[in-house]
């Protein structure tokens, strides 16, 4: 008896055919071979030994040649790309040129101001408890704060209504007043 995953292979060119008989298109009909293979294979323990192979497969090509259709049915045509303008992602690089940026700007400020940057900003901490392990009142820590984050914007070159593109949720924390992720 032979092995059904042999026996598949033999089908291939019977397939083939068939699926561009359905699609009318070469390069679609070598898509839809090869996912209804994939379905087959991961389907194996599911064939019946005895039966017939051809028609088994068969099947599964014209129900996925089918299945594909009725996605398509589904899909919205975005021909002037809005849509998919919405989904896009900028590049990665622009956010660690701007991370590069970042350092530069946060290694200039003075000492006090990048620890309470640090301590209200990445870590979380609120004023009163920074003050705290500062050692000073919780106004030092707002106004370290206020100016450190002043500070970075000037270094950075940033306006007050220019979006920040970081990589990372913590700089974005210490550089904004929203607090890290």
């Amino acid at each position: 008896m032979i092995d059904p995953r042999e026996e598949l292979v033999e089908h291939l060119p019977a397939m083939r055919a068939f699926a561009v008989s359905l699609t009318r298109n070469r390069a679609a009909a070598d898509d839809l071979v090869q996912d209804a293979v994939v379905k087959a294979w991961s389907n194996m323990d599911k064939f019946q030994a005895g039966t017939n192979m051809r028609a088994w497969l068969f099947t599964i090509l014209r129900n996925t040649f089918y299945s594909n259709r009725r996605k398509l049915k589904r899909e919205v045509e975005d021909i002037d790309g809005v849509h998919a303008a919405q989904l896009s992602q900028k590049p990665a690089h622009d956010g660690r040129l701007q991370m590069n940026d970042f350092h530069v700007a946060f290694d200039q400020l003075p000492d006090e101001q990048r620890e309470a940057l640090i301590l209200v900003g990445a870590s979380g901490f609120a004023y009163d408890e920074a003050a705290e392990m500062c050692g000073c009142a919780v106004g030092t820590i707002k106004s370290r704060v206020k100016r450190a984050r002043k500070r970075l914007a000037e270094l950075m070159h940033l306006n007050e209504d220019e979006a920040l593109e970081m990589t990372d949720a913590v700089t974005v924390a210490v550089v904004s007043a929203k607090p890290a992720a």
